[in-house]
């Protein structure tokens, strides 16, 4: 059994044992989703290497009074973050007026009601997992301080957790400003990390320009 499949089931299993409700415990009960599942495989669980905060199936009440089930649900310290995985067929290829309109209504009011969303679409997690991983850092640092190895100064460690929430290459004058040092010492800051093989060059030979975290 690989090290996600043990960590997998044992989550699952956790669930499952924690649920009261009928309908959420015969969802868990009968196995998530392949498109839920692979997401977790290739892309959450490389990114973040644990499940902690994380709620499949979670139970959601819509403003109509009526339930709707998110396919993950990310939640520490109490704050709302919707994960969910839009396979081709069902979100787009086959999706007629009625429920195009009714996934529009769901998706507002549900940000209304304070979740942030982050949509994946499946053909995404199977060919370009990286950048799934990338976006998944982004989404978790705006929630929490992802943790970093405790061998690092306190600036590099700042340093990764920014590089983590971005969506785009990091520059030396960003990370300045950030940690409001100069210039050299970001970039020697920066230096450091890619000696350290946690952040590669991004672009720039003779001078660097950007740098990205390495995954």
């Amino acid at each position: 059994m690989s090290r996600f499949e043990q960590y997998y089931d044992e989550w699952l299993q956790e669930q499952i044992h924690a649920e009261t409700g009928a309908i959420r415990l015969e969802l868990l009960q009968k196995g998530l989703g392949h498109g839920t599942r692979e997401f977790l495989r290739s892309v959450w669980f490389p990114a973040i290497g644990n499940f902690n905060h994380l709620f499949p199936e979670w139970e959601v009440r819509d403003f109509n009074n009526g339930y709707r089930y998110l396919d993950l649900a990310y939640m520490p310290g109490g704050a709302k973050g919707g994960i969910e995985i839009q396979g081709f067929g069902p979100h787009a290829r086959d999706l007629d007026v009625r429920r195009f309109k009714d996934l529009c209504r769901r998706h507002c009011l549900l940000v209304l009601d304070g979740w942030t969303f982050l949509p994946i679409a499946y053909p995404s997690i199977t060919e370009e997992p990286q950048l799934c991983q990338q976006l998944v850092l982004a989404f978790s640092g705006r929630f929490i301080a992802t943790d970093v190895s405790a061998s690092l100064s306190w600036l590099e460690a700042e340093t990764v957790r920014l590089a983590r929430r971005m969506l785009r290459p990091l520059t030396p004058l960003e990370l300045a400003r950030h940690l409001r040092v100069c210039d050299r010492q970001a970039r020697r800051i920066l230096h450091d990390l890619v000696e350290l093989q946690i952040l590669d060059v991004a672009s720039g030979s003779h001078r660097v320009r950007t740098y990205t975290l390495r995954l």
